[in-house]
């Protein structure tokens, strides 16, 4: 980081809203992040307990679930305190960095885990006999150790890129969390090359993970399409379905926000919401309501624990 950086705080924004909403957004954020982090916890508890969730599928679940507990706290917790004083919109200069690192780490490394679940799907559904040697217990922990390491590093690019720039003034980023876009815009330097660098560095990992996911969903179509009876078909299409709302949920917000030309920092916090906040929200919900196997799991957590002494 450059020793011009003369800034030691920066003032976080928070969203555009009229002030009269400050104790509605606290009240209703609030409780979608406790919700979010209780969903998540009892989706983590409930694979845990589960043997029959032991399983390459839940595996990869169990690691969303634990980074969309962590990417909502990086971000909602300090939006909350924006709404509720002025003072609470204070950051310093080093818990920014820290939580731009945070949020793009657990964010790409998010968007690769997505892409890894879509192609055990594709295994599953395409080569069902051959699926359990194909995505062994080593296999698994390969490809998530990969996602995890593969986000840490395109974090590390984003965050350089953006601290290595001098800020001398002003302090006031158009955001409610520190994010490349709107702090380069407070650097007293020429941004442009760290723009077009932090620009194809999230290009490639954005549309080359969304390429290979809608590739994954092209031949899992083909493959539940060979399949003879409707209720197989059926079944098929369920197992992937919650993959691609959540898959969508997350990656349009960041297309709109990060591979896109001009500039809208009143659109960019609003729609930032939908992958900070509602996504790690939805994933929960989507894989509680729309999974059987995860829906029993939980009902036979909830007999255990009303009746401990039952066999």
């Amino acid at each position: 980081m450059s020793n011009a950086s003369l800034l030691t705080v920066f003032i976080l924004m928070g969203l555009p809203h009229t002030p009269g909403l400050d104790a509605l957004l606290f009240g209703v954020f609030l409780v979608v992040y406790v919700l979010t982090v209780l969903g998540n916890l009892l989706i983590l508890l409930v694979i845990r307990v589960d043997s029959h969730l032991h399983t390459p599928m839940y595996y990869f679940l169990t690691n969303l679930s634990f980074i969309d507990m962590w990417f909502s706290t990086v971000t909602v917790p300090k939006m909350l305190m924006t709404l509720v004083s002025p003072s609470g919109r204070a950051i310093s200069f080093h818990n920014c960095v820290a939580q731009l690192y945070f949020f793009h780490f657990l964010g790409s490394t998010e968007c690769f885990l997505y892409t890894v679940m879509s192609y055990d799907r594709y295994l599953a559904i395409s080569y069902p006999l051959r699926y359990t040697r194909m995505m062994s217990g080593s296999r698994c922990a390969l490809l998530a150790t990969s996602t995890w390491l593969s986000g840490s590093l395109h974090s590390a690019v984003q965050t350089i890129m953006t601290f290595h720039l001098p800020y001398c003034g002003p302090n006031q980023i158009q955001h409610y969390f520190c994010d490349a876009p709107p702090i380069l815009k407070l650097a007293c330097a020429d941004t442009s090359a760290n723009e077009m660098v932090i620009f194809v560095d999230t290009g490639i990992v954005a549309s080359g993970c969304f390429v290979l996911i809608v590739l994954s969903y092209v031949s899992i179509v083909c493959s539940i399409l060979r399949i003879r009876t409707s209720d197989g078909r059926c079944r098929a299409f369920q197992t992937c379905a919650s993959h691609c709302i959540v898959v969508l949920c997350f990656f349009v917000p960041c297309v709109v926000i990060y591979l896109r030309p001009g500039s809208m920092d009143a659109m960019d916090g609003v729609v930032a919401v939908f992958y900070t906040v509602l996504t790690p929200f939805l994933n929960p919900v989507v894989y509680t309501l729309r999974n059987e196997e995860v829906k029993k799991a939980v009902l036979k957590l909830r007999d255990k624990v009303a009746h401990p002494q039952r066999k």
